[in-house]
């Protein structure tokens, strides 16, 4: 005979049972990367050092500096959002750490007055407080590739997740993208002694939202929302505060989670928009020009590994060297097999030849 205890531990079991069988099942990625658009291969041609945190996602997003004297010189930074910020070499080996404890995006720009001296701004979005989002500023030396803290500035309630760069004729701005999907449009004056903020109009999609990129020559922000899709602004403090949506998280071009974006410019008003495609393990090309998509391709083993599950990723075109004579892409690892995750660096060259073959 079932004693009251016994009777209501076997309801409870009952239920979590119940629960469990009408809880959605996840869909294997093969089976994601099977009902998707096609994607092209391409290898990298190196990778970074892993980060420190292991067996944890903590690498996150990465933000290139080029060096135009010299492009062997260029650097990399890279979010251990566990840890702080890495630099690294074109070579991957680390060039300094910084303990900056959880920093999620990252996002730099050269040519800025800092301190009254001009030199290259990095931002992070800092998530230390998890009710307050800040922008935690650095100065990257060139020479001695070492990160100098210039303090947090104040970007609005709620987790900061995604950070990108803007720059006008009038300002330089950073947009912090909270996990809801607010984004402010903070303007930022590093000049001084200590660097100052002020959040000057404010953004909103609907869901979870991160990463970020904005095309300076033609003033437009492109968000992902990590289960909608890719979506455009005005990226000036007066311009519309309405997005526009250019692709949805459709499990076909784009497959959800929507995570890093990316711009690569060309000429006057064209080039790509890239984002990461997570959940199938690519990255979905548009044109900027008409927002028309354009074509995928993964990062697939090679003398390096290929990439899984990625976070973050950056563009920057120009000569970085034999190895990447057009450019230099790079993606967040989310796996890097059985060490701690790292970042893939692929050349521009070889992207462009494999998805848009006519446009070498």
């Amino acid at each position: 005979m079932q004693t009251l205890a016994s009777s209501l531990i076997v309801l409870a079991l009952a239920a979590l049972a119940g629960l469990s069988a009408c809880a959605p099942q996840e869909v294997p990625v093969e089976t994601r990367i099977a009902n998707a658009a096609p994607a092209v291969s391409v290898r990298a041609r190196g990778e970074t050092a892993p980060v420190g945190t292991a067996n944890a996602d903590a690498a996150d997003d990465p933000a290139i500096w080029r060096n135009a004297a010299d492009s062997a010189a260029s650097l990399i930074v890279g979010t251990d959002k566990k840890a702080g910020l890495y630099v690294y070499g074109l070579d991957g080996k680390v060039r300094d750490f910084f303990d900056a404890g959880a920093v999620n995006n990252v996002d730099l720009r050269d040519n800025v007055l800092i301190n009254g001296v001009p030199g290259i701004l990095v931002a992070a979005s800092d998530r230390n407080d998890l009710a307050q989002a800040k922008l935690a500023l650095f100065r990257l030396d060139p020479a001695s590739a070492k990160l100098t803290p210039l303090g947090k500035i104040d970007a609005g309630a709620g987790e900061a997740y995604g950070v990108c760069f803007y720059r006008d004729a009038t300002a330089l701005y950073a947009f912090m993208v909270a996990k809801d999907g607010t984004i402010n449009q903070v303007a930022i004056d590093a000049s001084g002694a200590a660097p100052t903020g002020r959040i000057v109009r404010t953004l909103k999609l609907g869901t979870q939202s991160e990463g970020c990129a904005a095309d300076e020559r033609t003033g437009r922000l492109y968000v992902a929302e990590e289960d909608a899709g890719l979506w455009r602004f005005d990226a000036a403090a007066t311009g519309s505060t309405t997005p526009v949506k250019i692709a949805a998280a459709d499990n076909r071009n784009i497959v959800a989670d929507a995570e890093g974006v990316a711009v690569a410019p060309m000429g006057q008003r064209d080039g790509y928009v890239i984002v990461s495609s997570q959940g199938d393990n690519a990255y979905a090309l548009y044109r900027l020009s008409d927002e028309s998509y354009v074509g995928r391709f993964r990062i697939v083993d090679g003398s390096v590994g290929g990439s899984e599950e990625t976070d973050g990723i950056d563009v920057a075109l120009g000569d970085f060297g034999p190895d990447y004579p057009q450019g230099l892409f790079i993606a967040q690892d989310g796996h890097n097999a059985a060490a701690a995750q790292n970042f893939k660096l692929v050349s521009w060259g070889d992207i462009m030849r494999a998805v848009v073959p006519q446009e070498k």
